[in-house]
């Protein structure tokens, strides 16, 4: 019988309580070795650390500390590290490919709710249903037909923009396909034409995709070349009436350049990432009819964790059985930004 690895779950309480039903627990204990110390958020103390030595294989969520090299060091038989969410930006080093480590992460799981809350803003948007409600002086003057000032309220021969053809932005490309007669354009200057025809989409330069989009939406990873990369210039070759949405970074949009086109009337938001993040009570962006900001809540919630960890019970299984783990983070990866 093959011996099974040592595991050690690094996280939250909270995180764990969410993340760890009795089915879940029952499937992980089948697979590896737990100790008496089920989980922790810390690895700091005597017992964690003589836990930590003993450690094959981290299952790390919300919560986790980061594996600094000093931990690193504490752990010498560890070989992989599987992560419960999406980036491991603030959890993993260098270090740990140096040491040939594993990791991998949930991130491809954690894009489904991301892009499910992406298609129904998209079709929010189409309607501009979230502005016409937030808009106290429409709100009893008539009906659909006769409202003007918001361009076409309509889901039909639209033309969404995708900046950025990320694990998410891919599948909101795919989602979009049930939304009759939408043309799909994506920019990102590392992404495959032949592989964005395939998802349903065309690539286009980024300024192209801004003059011709209804709908932009952004799923562009947080980088020193991606900050405000959605600013001033940018919004103005947006057709008017347009909707920005957000559920990528804040900083990739310059906040206050996007203040003065939604206060105008000109252009509407739905951001579910701001920067900074909070907003300031006395934001611009707050308060105005024509954007709709929610609080960081595309990002798997509630039962949809389990998801997360379904998605790296299934990469720890293919782990012992030594296969190739479905999303796992390389060194190249890692250099390039591609945290997740």
């Amino acid at each position: 019988m093959q011996r099974k690895p040592h595991a050690l779950i690094v996280m939250s309480s909270e995180s764990f309580a969410a993340h760890f039903d009795s089915v879940r627990l029952a499937r992980l204990a089948d697979l590896v070795t737990l100790d008496e110390l089920l989980f922790t958020d810390s690895l700091d103390g005597p017992g964690e650390r003589a836990r930590l030595a003993d450690a094959e294989v981290l299952i790390t969520s919300w919560g986790a500390p980061m594996l600094t090299p000093e931990l690193l060091a504490a752990a010498p038989a560890l070989r992989a590290v599987l992560h419960c969410a999406g980036s491991v930006r603030h959890l993993v080093g260098d270090e740990v490919w140096r040491r040939g480590i594993r990791v991998a992460s949930a991130a491809d799981a954690n894009a489904v709710p991301v892009a499910q809350y992406t298609l129904a803003a998209v079709i929010l948007a189409g309607k501009k249903a979230p502005f016409l409600a937030a808009d106290e002086q429409r709100a009893y003057q008539g009906w659909g037909p006769v409202i003007t000032g918001y361009g076409d309220l309509s889901n039909f021969d639209r033309t969404v923009g995708i900046v950025g053809f990320s694990r998410i932005g891919r599948k909101v490309v795919e989602l979009l396909k049930v939304l009759e007669g939408t043309t799909c354009l994506v920019a990102d200057p590392y992404a495959d034409p032949a592989e964005v025809e395939q998802a349903g989409a065309t690539l286009v330069p980024l300024d192209e995709l801004l003059l011709r989009a209804d709908v932009l939406s952004l799923h562009a990873p947080e980088l020193p070349e991606t900050w405000h990369m959605i600013g001033a210039k940018e919004l103005n070759l947006l057709p008017d009436h347009a909707t920005v949405i957000n559920t990528a970074r804040g900083s990739l949009i310059d906040s206050e350049a996007l203040a003065v086109e939604c206060a105008s009337g000109r252009l509407h938001a739905i951001l579910d990432v701001t920067d900074p993040e909070p907003l300031p009570v006395d934001s611009p962006l707050r308060n105005l009819p024509g954007v709709m900001i929610t609080p960081h809540i595309a990002g798997s919630l509630g039962s949809e964790i389990r998801r997360l960890t379904d998605h790296t019970l299934d990469e720890l299984d293919r782990w012992i059985a030594r296969q190739p783990l479905h999303h796992e983070i390389t060194a190249e990866d890692w250099a390039l930004g591609r945290h997740a």
